[in-house]
């Protein structure tokens, strides 16, 4: 069972960004966590680790949609049920996390706390 969910959209959208970078799906993989800071209390990461770098035991794995997904146990622990999507209109464009566990976020939805 996966931690996060990660829609169609976003990870279109991570292909798309990996194929500009010159990354290959089979080489680098999509981690997802938390780290302290931001207006909440935690912020959200996102990133590319080469799957060589990656130890199975510290992070959950899974695929989806056709890349990888890893989230570090820590992490996990706040992101479990959470849902990554990917937004795009003429106001608005990026990344939106929807944490079930997060009792408050900023206006941004670029942190949150617990």
């Amino acid at each position: 069972m996966s931690v996060i969910k990660v829609t169609e959209k976003a990870v279109k959208e991570m292909k798309r960004v990996m194929e500009e970078e010159e990354m290959s799906e089979d080489e680098y993989s999509l981690k997802v966590g938390i780290t302290g800071g931001g207006c909440s209390g935690f912020q959200y990461s996102l990133g590319f680790e080469k799957n060589e770098d990656i130890d199975e035991k510290d992070n959950s794995i899974t695929e989806q949609h056709g890349i990888k997904v890893v989230v570090d146990k820590k992490s996990a622990l706040f992101l479990d049920g959470t849902t990554l999507d990917f937004y795009s209109d003429l106001d608005k464009r990026g990344f939106v996390f929807e944490n079930p566990n997060a009792t408050r976020t900023c206006g941004c939805n670029k942190s949150f706390s617990c």
